[in-house]
């Protein structure tokens, strides 16, 4: 993975980066290096990337084994129907505790902590923040969680009033209310260890969650019923905390705090996590995770089935969106900590650098989901209960739905320089709640013509909306909440979007060879292999142009790793 330029690092910074060698990724010690460093090497950070990118693989590929389980022992009828609907609460719950909530909220503020540990602030910070907020954040999703199992006949009602078996529904939401707990805890845990620059832990996650689903499904779906998936969901949620625990006690126990000292200046003055940047934070994600229940009530609507085949697409046209975003989530709390210590510049740099690679990664694999996505549906479901009309249906959607591939990563990779600085900002709420609003009314008046593929398009239409919004929000600098405060990140719209240009072009020509080549075989595994390839060949060399890898810089990096080899053979 290629990172941007760092000139405004000091020398001596830059030194020590070039000649140390690189801090590991997961190790049982305290990893002071990757700690104490704020300007972490490329190398550290390619090693972390590739490792939560092969977890984050694995985990999906769990996750389509999961979906293909559940294909087959129930169907895409109103039983599964039933239990997407269940489905949707700790499917929100993830997104806001995991992914785009909690992290986003959590790891600025240990990365303030660690950067005052670091600093010889007396005590250990980063031990008074977990004292500070863990009790009262387990008591908030211990609520919710019970609040959640209370009120499932309520929430099925407003989910979707138009299910042929409502009480179904009910008993799986009160199952999968149960996981709202675990994944709260599994987020806390997530954003301290990667705030730590641990990864390998973190990345593991969903390995652990599908694993459980599924060990659950099979254990106990011939007696329950698709019930057993939801309880599936509860089970592979207390894996995910399970997973975690070791490697977050060793990281706050194995510092001895240091000594007390003169009074702190004002830089190492603690900052508590305040309650308005939790709120912003949570509700942006909130309302992001309304697109979902926007689906789902006009898809209930629908003959059955449609809520199934809206599901198993958005799953796979998925999977380059959370690819991609991996790149942010190793380098997030790089971007907090250098806003932490004052460099701005480094956090736009890096930024900048982040929204094009991770474009590139998404419209990658958007291209391949267009071009072949009869062949990837027929090869992951097309068995058992799931029959060839249900392909053909989940196939038309994913095309449509992967349109707003772009904008999904884009939203997730930009909402996270707005709260870098660990402080509120409440216009990504506001751009998001106009993105509800046009995927509202534009499914609404595009579901009964088009059925489940114009509420694919309006989910694309809403989340692009949001992305273009959101980008142009970071023109202006945002002012400081007070003296001493980290500035937020600001970036060079007009320079993303022309790096931008040349991959979205690149895109419409590798569909256009995708779809080509996929067309030439019958065979959907051949049709499949020559789609990809297709979409490969043309889009990767515009693409790496866009990132500035030309044949130069290739022919340089070919000639280094000779010399490195012809060296290597002589010594």
């Amino acid at each position: 993975m290629t990172t941007p330029r760092t000139d405004c690092a000091p020398p001596r910074a830059k030194a020590r980066t070039a000649e140390a060698p690189p801090p590991p990724v997961e190790t049982s010690g305290t990893g002071s290096e990757s700690q104490g460093d704020p300007n972490p090497s490329r190398r550290f950070l390619a090693r972390a990337a590739l490792l939560t990118a092969a977890l984050s693989i694995a985990g999906s590929l769990l996750g389509l084994v999961r979906d293909q389980s559940l294909a087959r022992l129930f169907g895409a009828g109103s039983d599964t129907d039933a239990f997407l609907v269940a489905w949707t609460v700790p499917e929100m719950a993830a997104t806001l505790l995991i992914e785009d909530g909690l992290a986003i909220a959590l790891i600025p503020a240990f990365s303030m902590a660690l950067a005052r540990r670091a600093r010889g602030v007396a005590g250990d910070p980063v031990r008074e923040l977990v004292r500070a907020t863990l009790p009262r954040l387990c008591l908030a999703f211990a609520a919710v969680a019970a609040l959640a199992a209370m009120g499932a006949p309520y929430l099925v009602a407003v989910l979707a009033p138009g299910l042929p078996d409502p009480q179904l529904a009910v008993d799986c939401t009160r199952l999968t209310a149960l996981s709202l707990l675990a994944f709260g805890l599994a987020g806390y845990c997530s954003a301290a260890l990667r705030a730590h620059r641990r990864f390998l832990a973190p990345a593991a996650i969903y390995v652990a969650y599908n694993t459980g689903i599924i060990a659950t499904m099979f254990a106990f779906g011939g007696g329950w019923g698709v019930r057993a998936a939801a309880a599936g969901v509860a089970v592979g949620g207390c894996l995910m905390v399970a997973v975690q625990l070791p490697s977050l006690w060793r990281q706050i126990t194995s510092r001895t705090p240091a000594p007390a000292a003169a009074a702190d200046g004002p830089a190492d003055e603690e900052r508590p996590v305040r309650l308005a940047l939790i709120a912003a934070v949570l509700l942006f994600a909130l309302c992001r995770q309304s697109q979902v229940l926007v689906e789902r009530f006009l898809a209930s609507s629908l003959p059955a089935g449609a809520i199934s085949h809206l599901n198993y697409a958005q799953k796979v046209a998925q999977i380059p969106m959370t690819l991609s975003l991996m790149v942010c989530t190793v380098t997030f709390p790089v971007v907090a900590r250098a806003l932490a210590d004052g460099d701005s510049a480094r956090a736009r740099a890096r930024v900048q650098r982040d929204l094009v690679l991770a474009s590139c990664v998404v419209l990658l694999g958007m291209c391949a989901v267009v071009a072949c996505a009869p062949q990837m549906i027929e090869l992951l479901f097309q068995r058992g209960a799931f029959t060839a009309s249900d392909t053909a249906a989940t196939a038309d959607v994913m095309r449509v739905y992967a349109l707003g591939l772009l904008g999904q990563t884009l939203v997730g990779a930009l909402v996270r320089c707005y709260f870098s600085a660990g402080r509120a900002r409440w216009y990504p709420l506001g751009v998001m709640g106009v993105g509800i609003v046009a995927t509202s009314l534009i499914g609404a008046l595009a579901v009964g013509r088009w059925g489940v593929a114009g509420i694919a398009a309006a989910n694309a239409a809403g989340i692009t909306v949001t992305a273009v919004l959101l980008l142009t929000g970071l023109r202006a600098a945002p002012s400081g909440d007070a003296p001493g405060t980290p500035a937020g990140v600001t970036v060079g719209v007009r320079r993303v979007l022309a790096d931008l240009a040349r991959p979205v072009l690149a895109s419409v020509l590798a569909v256009a060879a995708g779809v080509f080549a996929a067309g030439r075989f019958a065979s959907p595994v051949a049709a499949l292999a020559a789609g990809c390839l297709a979409v490969t060949a043309v889009f990767v060399p515009i693409a790496l142009s866009a990132l500035g890898v030309g044949a130069a810089t290739a022919r340089r990096s070919v000639r280094t790793v000779t010399r490195r080899l012809t060296h290597g053979r002589t010594r």
